[in-house]
C-alpha cells in the first residue's frame, strides 16, 4: 500500500442491488423490454383480446380484483397506469363498441409488467450537494447521489438516492422508499430548423438528404410537425436515401424532451428509465455537476451515455429541482466514445468539458455553446503500468485553490480498474499541474468478485470540510464510500 492509499479510509454504508425495487412497466408478448410508451403492430395483442372478450362479467370482475389484490399494495397509482397502458394500446384493438372499465383496466393489466429496474447492479455513483440545504445541522451537508441501476436484459436506468455527510466524513442515507415513479413527458419543445440540419450531418445523414427530408418544415417546428411530415415522405416518392433521412430525424427528435415528476417524491422515488429509442438499450453514468452560470444562478448538468443497442450517443442532462429534467443532444466532430465530464464553471468565458475521445487517452474541450463542441486535445496520456489500457476521468474536475482536482481511471493488465487523480491549472486546465504515480484506490480482495470483477468506478465526488467524499463502484455491482484529505491528496498528486 503506498503513501496515499494509507490516508484514505472506505466507510459504510454498501449500497447494494435490491430486486424488491419495481415499477410499471409497458408489456408486449415478446421477450424484449421496450422503450416508455412504445407500441407496435403483433397479432398476439388481438389473440389476447379476443381471449378477454370470450370471459363473462362477472370473471372479468373477479380476474380485476385479484390482480389489484396481489399488486395494489407493490404500487402507488396502480389503477391510473392500468388505464393509461389501454389506451396505449387501444389503437391496435379490433373494438367496435367502447370497453366497460372493468374490461379496459384488466386488458390494461394483461399489457403491463414490473420491471426490478436494480435487480442485477447498482454502480458508478455521482454525488453533489443538494439544492435544499434547510435543516441540516451544523458541520453536514445534505446530497444527492445518482446510480446507475442495471436490471433484465441488461437495461440501465438512472435512480437516485440522498443522505448527509458529517465534516469527519461519516454518512448517513435517507431510508430508501418500497415505491418508485416514472416521470411523465412534458409538451413537445420546439426545434430551430438550422440546427437541426446541422445536427442530422453530423450524425451522418448526407447534406442534400438533410436538406430535403426538412424542406417542407418551418424555421421553428413541433415534433407533431415533423413526425406528420415523416409520415407522408412514407407515401411518396420520395428518394429512399431522403426518407432514411427523415426517419433519423425523427430519431433526433424524440432524443431531446423534458420529463418531470409528481410533486412530494423522495429522491429514491424517482427513476429516469430510457424514454427515447436512442436510449432503448439503456442510459449509462451519468456525471451529475452543480453548474454556477454567468448570471450566479445555479444548475445542475449531467452527461450521459445513452445506447441502442448499436450506436452510443452522448447526451446531456439538465435540471434545477431534480423535479424537472430537460434531455438533449450534444453535437460537434469531438462529441464521441464514452465518459464526458463538464467543469462546474466557465473557464475563460468558455465552456470546458473533458473526455476521451480516442477510447484511451484523456482530452480537454472548449466551446461558446453548451450543445455544440468542436475543439479537442489530448492532456493526459495513460503513463503508468497500471493505466497503460486507458486513462479516464471519474467525473467533473473540483475546483480547489490549488487547482482543478480530477479523479482518474485507470486500466492495466488484466483489465484491472484502478483510481488515481490529477491537478490541473484553474486558468488553463490544459496545463497538468501534476498527478498521482500510484493508486489512490485499488480494488480489495472484498471488492473484486461481481458482474465485471476487477472493476473500481465513480462519476463523481466532492468535497466536504476538508475531505474529499468519493462513491465508487466495485465490479460493476454494487457501491461503497471513501474518504480522504484534500490536502494530503493534493500534496501526493504535485510530488507526483
Amino acid at each position: 500500500m503506498n503513501d496515499i492509499e494509507s490516508q484514505l479510509r472506505r466507510v459504510p454504508p454498501t449500497l447494494h442491488p435490491d430486486p424488491k425495487r419495481v415499477l410499471l412497466r409497458p408489456f408486449m408478448p415478446s421477450l424484449i423490454v421496450r422503450a416508455m410508451g412504445s407500441v407496435e403492430s403483433n397479432p398476439r395483442v388481438v389473440h389476447l383480446f379476443s381471449r378477454l372478450m370470450q370471459m363473462t362479467d362477472e370473471a372479468v370482475e373477479e380476474k380485476l380484483k385479484d390482480v389489484f389484490s396481489e399488486f395494489d399494495e407493490r404500487h402507488q397509482r396502480i389503477h391510473d397506469i392500468f388505464k393509461e397502458r389501454y389506451h396505449q394500446i387501444e389503437s391496435l384493438l379490433p373494438i367496435e363498441n367502447s370497453l366497460s372499465e372493468s374490461r379496459a383496466l384488466l386488458l390494461g393489466a394483461y399489457f403491463t409488467n414490473e420491471y426490478s429496474f436494480e435487480s442485477s447492479a447498482l454502480f458508478n455513483p455521482s454525488i453533489i450537494a443538494a439544492p435544499d440545504q434547510g435543516g441540516v445541522p451544523d458541520g453536514e451537508l445534505r446530497f444527492i447521489l445518482s446510480l446507475r441501476a442495471t436490471g433484465e436484459g441488461h437495461v440501465s436506468s438512472i435512480t437516485f438516492r440522498s443522505g448527509t455527510v458529517a465534516s469527519d466524513g461519516h454518512i448517513q442515507m435517507d431510508e430508501v422508499s418500497r415505491f418508485v415513479h416514472l416521470p411523465r413527458p412534458m409538451a413537445a419543445v420546439r426545434y430551430d430548423k438550422k440546427t437541426f440540419q446541422r445536427k442530422l450531418q453530423e450524425i451522418n445523414v448526407e447534406y442534400a438528404d438533410a436538406i430535403a427530408c426538412t424542406r417542407d418544415l418551418k424555421e421553428s417546428f413541433s415534433f407533431g410537425e415533423l413526425s406528420d411530415l415523416v409520415m407522408r415522405m412514407g407515401t411518396t416518392a420520395e428518394e429512399p436515401s431522403v426518407r432514411r433521412a427523415a426517419e433519423r430525424a425523427l430519431l433526433l427528435a424524440q432524443a431531446n424532451y423534458t420529463v418531470s415528476f409528481p410533486e412530494g417524491l423522495s429522491m429514491s422515488e424517482k427513476v429516469l428509465f430510457p424514454f427515447a429509442p436512442t436510449e432503448s438499450n439503456g442510459i449509462e453514468d451519468a456525471r451529475f455537476v452543480k453548474f454556477i452560470e454567468d448570471d450566479g444562478t445555479t444548475n445542475y448538468y449531467a452527461t450521459y451515455t445513452a445506447y441502442d443497442g448499436n450506436v452510443v450517443f452522448p447526451q446531456l442532462l439538465q435540471t434545477r429541482d431534480f423535479h424537472e429534467f430537460h434531455i438533449a443532444t450534444l453535437n460537434g466532430p469531438v462529441v464521441k466514445n464514452k465518459g464526458m465530464a463538464l467543469f462546474p464553471k466557465k473557464i475563460n468565458g468558455r465552456y470546458a468539458m473533458l473526455g476521451r475521445q480516442d477510447g484511451e487517452n484523456m482530452t480537454l474541450m472548449y466551446s461558446d455553446h453548451l450543445h455544440f463542441w468542436y475543439e479537442s486535445r489530448v492532456i493526459i496520456r495513460p503513463s503508468q503500468p497500471w493505466q497503460f489500457v486507458q486513462i479516464g476521468n471519474c467525473g467533473s474536475p473540483i475546483e480547489t485553490p490549488a487547482g482543478w482536482l480530477v479523479l482518474t481511471h485507470g486500466v492495466g493488465p488484466m483489465r484491472k480498474y484502478s483510481l488515481g487523480a490529477a491537478l490541473l491549472d484553474l486558468n488553463n486546465p490544459a496545463k497538468v499541474l501534476g498527478r498521482l504515480k500510484k493508486p489512490l484506490l485499488r480494488p480489495m480482495p472484498d471488492e473484486r468478485e461481481g458482474y465485471v470483477p476487477n472493476v473500481l468506478y465513480s462519476c463523481g465526488s466532492l468535497i466536504h470540510g476538508k475531505n474529499l467524499i468519493l462513491p465508487y463502484a466495485i465490479s460493476d455491482t454494487s457501491t461503497r464510500f471513501a474518504v480522504v484529505p484534500v490536502e494530503t491528496l493534493i500534496k501526493a498528486i504535485l510530488v507526483g
